[in-house]
């Protein structure tokens, strides 16, 4: 990235801060910064409840798989 790309980068999201700012009031922020704490909450529970009903199902398809496929292959051997 060359030094004028930079600086036109920097200058393009710096005069679109400038500009949004004063037409957004406070109760704008707050409004966003409760939403994106009950987004990142509800996030967090959807991916922790999927961690923990994967965690129990798959592990324990997967075990009888393997016990099935361990005795499949004794059989097989003797």
């Amino acid at each position: 990235m060359s030094f004028k790309s930079f600086s036109t980068i920097v200058g393009t999201c710096g005069g679109t801060v400038l500009a949004t700012v004063p037409v957004l009031g406070s109760d704008d922020f707050i409004r966003t910064a409760i939403l994106a704490f009950i987004g990142a909450v509800i996030s967090f529970s959807v991916s922790f409840s999927l961690k923990i009903v994967v965690k129990n199902v798959f592990s324990a398809k997967i075990k009888s798989y393997f016990s099935a496929w361990k005795s499949k292959d004794k059989n097989t051997n003797q």
